[in-house]
């Protein structure tokens, strides 16, 4: 599989984890690899429970200290490739 088919993956499956966490209003049609972790609203805490759910879900855990500076979706998409997503 490319890494362009990966990409479109992960960003399927985060996209499913984040419409059934959000307590928010956002518009899941603009959600794509340029989403922005401030644009949806994610702290600290909902960073962390993003985390876990990316390990339930794609079976890949990440460190929380491994996305203290990402600030998009394609950023995090690329730390789950880069493990072996």
């Amino acid at each position: 599989m490319s890494d362009q088919s990966k990409e479109e993956t992960i960003i399927a499956q985060l996209r499913g984890i984040l419409e059934e966490s959000s307590t928010s209003e956002y518009d899941w049609d603009s959600f794509g690899p340029q989403t922005t972790i401030e644009s949806l609203g994610l702290d600290s805490l909902t960073i962390l429970d993003l985390l876990y759910d990316i390990e339930e879900v794609i079976g890949i855990h990440l460190e929380a200290k491994e996305v203290l500076n990402v600030t998009t979706l394609r950023e995090i998409t690329a730390l789950l490739i880069e493990n072996g997503a």
